[in-house]
């Protein structure tokens, strides 16, 4: 389970007691949901909670042909026999560790439905394959992240399952921490660092009016290392920001202009 402890100290600022209740939560075994917009930080705060607490992270990118087998194993053929091999869910139940499902709207309903004997006082997972039940590790945490903003009638985490779990709402930082989560990721000077943690501000003021979804923390650390390689202000919040978020012309144009409020556009760009 070495290999899948984090080395180094991922680097994350608190938004705000978000790191508290993690820790407390952990402490008394519940598992955590994590609810917000994309890119806001969600799974670099998990990688940094795993390191901060000094236990194991096992990460699984839930999609929709993710089965049961996928979490819990299942027998492969090796070496002219038959053997079992553990999948993430059942490792970090057996050796103890964090076992995170990003978006787990994402995943199959029946395969979401094998956690729940995980997630109240039992803490065990059965094997039907193996017949084995295993008792969950004193270090073992479940948790899972969600954007509520791309639930639909489809896609949504039912009641059933939501009341298993704690929640933690993420959203886009303050500007001013925002700021300094750009500083930190990327080296950029202050000023630059403030123009795009306004555009930020600025950007998502326009969700639900042309937009789907604001833009994220990552997307602005994106311009940032862009203008830290050479580009404008203007050209990497272009790249990053206007044609990463849309393709409406009209969307475009005001993205544009919004932009250039905070960086001049280059003569013949």
């Amino acid at each position: 389970m070495d290999s899948f402890r984090i080395g180094d100290r991922p680097n994350y600022i608190s938004h705000a007691d978000e790191e508290e209740i993690f820790r407390n939560a952990f402490g008394q075994k519940i598992p955590v949901i994590l609810k917000g917009p994309t890119g806001c930080g969600k799974t670099r705060f998990v990688e940094y909670m795993s390191h901060t607490l000094d236990v194991p992270l096992l990460t699984v990118a839930c999609h929709e042909d993710l089965t049961a087998s996928d979490l819990i194993g299942r027998f492969l053929f090796r070496d002219n026999e038959t053997v079992w091999e553990d999948g993430p869910l059942t490792l970090a139940v057996r050796n103890g560790g964090i076992c995170y499902l990003d978006e787990i709207v994402e995943a199959r309903k029946d395969t979401v439905v094998v956690i729940h004997s995980l997630t109240d006082d039992r803490r065990m997972l059965f094997i039907d394959k193996t017949r084995e039940v295993i008792r969950a590790h004193e270090n073992f945490l479940l948790v899972m992240s969600y954007n509520p903003g791309y639930q639909n009638v489809m896609k949504e985490l039912k009641e059933s399952t939501k009341q298993r779990f704690v929640s933690v709402l993420f959203d886009h930082p303050v500007p001013d921490v925002e700021t300094e989560i750009i500083i930190s990721e990327t080296g950029l000077e202050r000023e630059e660092a403030e123009k795009l943690a306004g555009i930020g501000e600025k950007v998502r003021n326009l969700k639900g009016f042309g937009l789907a979804e604001g833009v994220s923390t990552r997307l602005l650390v994106y311009a940032a290392r862009l203008i830290g390689s050479g580009l404008t202000g203007y050209q990497a919040c272009r790249s990053a920001v206007t044609e990463t978020l849309t393709d409406d012309l009209e969307v475009r144009a005001s993205l544009e202009e919004m932009i250039q409020l905070f960086f001049e556009k280059p003569a013949g760009k």
